[in-house]
């Protein structure tokens, strides 16, 4: 079971509005569609984004995420042009090769693989794709082994002693400026006008021709690739155990993709935008992957002044947080909800009931580009591959992101290769 039974215990017997102390601080927990929109939607002005600041320095304070107004509006626009769907769709032969390399090398190990981790590592491939197009590997490699660094320091303990994961962290960081500013200078010495994220940035002007500071700049890439990593390789994740564990939905999702794969000329060819948009069984196995998994739990906000809702007076400095999922495992949403079932996404959700990529100005805009991921991976690897979960292992493990106990152990094969039949899902 994917959610812990004490938070429905704590709104079950407080109701769906009620009050409690985080960290110290005091907080109102929101388990309803329409407080959270009021929160994220309709009044969003009126409650600003709260993070801890170890979290703001380790990331970038100019990251967009951490603003609110003229200028979260202007960098959101930007990073949403350039993970449009027109944008992206580019992109689908290069994250094809990127999945297909991951899923070679899973297959040619000898080792157990963590599924978790190496999703870890495709999704950063494809941030870095998004991010800078066809990046050298040289930049690559300092980038990825730096942000390593920096992500495992992130949840640690805000201390500055050195050789602390945090400390380490915090110096790997200041490294990963200055290679993002060798980056930068290179891109601006050659005049490439490109149209990733990186081009998009370096391209603003705003309406007195001023630019965008490297700094600036620098945050908001690192926020971006920070946004698109853990959350996209959970969710992959948890569609491998979800179709692993029931063998007909993984047939019927394996149908559907092979008669994309025949189309493609024995997948010889590369998928299509609109092949893509086709996979409709594979669509609603990963809605319903990011329903029952909820990797986005919940959202923090602050109160910039008092706030009445529905007779609730939320005093200014107060925290709020919305509980996606409590929504989304609320039984008067969505029947049985601890049943995984992608056919209940048949018919649209009822509206504010579904938000696994949060709602209003701060949902998150690289939706499209991970459920774009997932459906290529899935492809590739049901068309091509098997694999078999190792162990009996179950439960969920947090870090911070819900992920399978283990990070999901598996073996994988390619087709021609698997040993026993009776091993491979």
């Amino acid at each position: 079971m994917v959610v812990p039974l004490f938070v429905f215990f704590v709104v079950f017997r407080y109701g769906e509005i009620f009050k409690t102390q985080i960290l110290g601080c005091p907080c109102v927990m929101l388990a309803c569609p329409e407080a959270a929109r009021f929160v994220l939607v309709t009044h969003a002005h009126l409650f600003k984004p709260t993070y801890p600041k170890s979290k703001e320095k380790m990331i970038g304070p100019c990251a967009l995420f951490f603003h609110q107004g003229e200028y979260h509006t202007r960098l959101r626009k930007l990073v949403q042009s350039s993970l449009s769907p027109d944008a992206i769709r580019k992109l689908i032969p290069d994250i094809e090769g990127i999945a297909l390399s991951a899923l070679d090398s899973w297959a040619a190990s000898t080792q157990v693989t963590n599924t978790f981790y190496e999703m870890k590592k495709f999704s950063f491939d494809v941030g870095i794709l998004s991010v800078f197009g066809h990046l050298d590997e040289g930049y690559k490699e300092k980038l990825e082994e730096n942000y390593r660094i920096v992500d495992k320091g992130y949840n640690s303990f805000p201390t500055k002693i050195p050789g602390s994961a945090y400390h380490k962290a915090l110096q790997a960081r200041k490294r990963l400026n200055q290679i993002l500013g060798e980056i930068i200078c290179e891109r601006k010495e050659k005049r490439l006008v490109e149209k990733d994220l990186l081009g998009h940035l370096l391209n603003f002007r705003d309406e007195k021709g001023k630019t965008l500071t490297k700094d600036q700049i620098a945050d908001n890439i690192i926020g971006v690739l920070f946004a698109a990593q853990d959350t996209t390789a959970s969710v992959i994740t948890w569609i491998l155990k979800f179709l692993h564990d029931d063998p007909k939905l993984l047939q019927a999702v394996k149908a559907e993709q092979m008669a994309i794969y025949q189309t493609n000329n024995g997948g010889k060819g590369h998928l299509t935008w609109a092949q893509t948009r086709n996979m409709t069984l594979t669509h609603r196995v990963v809605l319903e992957s990011l329903r029952m998994a909820s990797i986005i739990s919940f959202t923090f906000r602050e109160a910039v002044v008092d706030v009445e809702y529905k007779g609730y007076l939320i005093p200014k400095g107060w925290k709020v947080m919305p509980l996606f999922r409590n929504i989304h495992h609320n039984p008067e949403f969505f029947s049985d909800p601890q049943h995984f079932d992608p056919s209940r996404f048949e018919a649209a959700p009822k509206p504010n009931t579904f938000m696994p990529f949060g709602n209003g100005a701060h949902a998150c805009p690289g939706n499209e580009l991970a459920k774009l991921e997932a459906l290529i991976l899935i492809h590739h690897l049901v068309t091509k591959f098997r694999w078999e979960v190792v162990g009996s292992e179950s439960g969920i493990q947090y870090g911070p992101f819900p992920v399978p106990q283990g990070g999901l152990p598996a073996r994988f094969w390619k087709q021609s290769s698997c040993p026993s039949q009776n091993m491979c899902p």
